[in-house]
């Protein structure tokens, strides 16, 4: 219970590739979107609008933009499709470790407000983070630190509560088991 009302913490595992994100407790993610970001430089991405030329009106999908300069920044799989002239595609996470957190923020964003259409500030939130991520990295390393993700999900998402888990954990406990043994190649390869 939080403020009197039974609300579902969201979990929020942002992976090299893809962005997942739903309901803890339930049976079916909410969002699964790719986790780069489209960034288009320059005056003529500001002149054209995005939402006529969506095919699908589903907010699932629906750009997520923010205006740096004159640069424009979309996620999501619809934004994504759609073919800019000098879109560059970023991603934020490399080897499972976030290098860029204002590209972070972007897809934080997206999930939370495009896709499972919440006020953070509302939900307990729920971050997997890579199993290689050692305690010195989140403490000593700003650049590769979870601790970030703790500062920006306080401060500026003013959640009311947060937990990190590892990603084996989060898939063995999503198996209904309190113990398992997950194998991850991508881990593997990078020992």
């Amino acid at each position: 219970m939080y403020g009197g009302d039974e609300v579902s913490a969201i979990v929020v595992n942002l992976g090299s590739h893809t962005c997942k994100a739903g309901y803890a407790g339930e049976d079916a993610l909410k969002a699964v979107f790719p986790s780069v970001v489209g960034a288009v430089d320059g005056v003529e991405a500001m002149d054209v609008d995005v939402d006529s030329t969506k095919t699908n009106s589903s907010s699932e999908d629906s750009k997520s933009e923010k205006e740096k300069g004159k640069r424009k920044l979309y996620v999501g799989s619809q934004a994504l499709n759609y073919r800019w002239d000098h879109m560059e595609i970023l991603s934020p996470i490399k080897d499972g470790i976030v290098s860029d957190w204002d590209l972070m923020e972007n897809i934080w964003e997206h999930a939370f407000r495009s896709c499972l259409m919440i006020d953070p500030k509302e939900h307990p939130m729920l971050l997997a983070e890579p199993p290689l991520n050692t305690q010195h990295q989140r403490e000593r390393s700003p650049n590769l630190s979870f601790g970030v993700a703790a500062e920006l999900m306080f401060e500026k998402y003013k959640v009311p509560a947060l937990f990190m888990a590892k990603n084996p954990v989060l898939t063995f406990f999503a198996t209904g088991r309190a113990t398992s043994l997950v194998v991850d190649w991508l881990e593997l390869m990078r020992i």
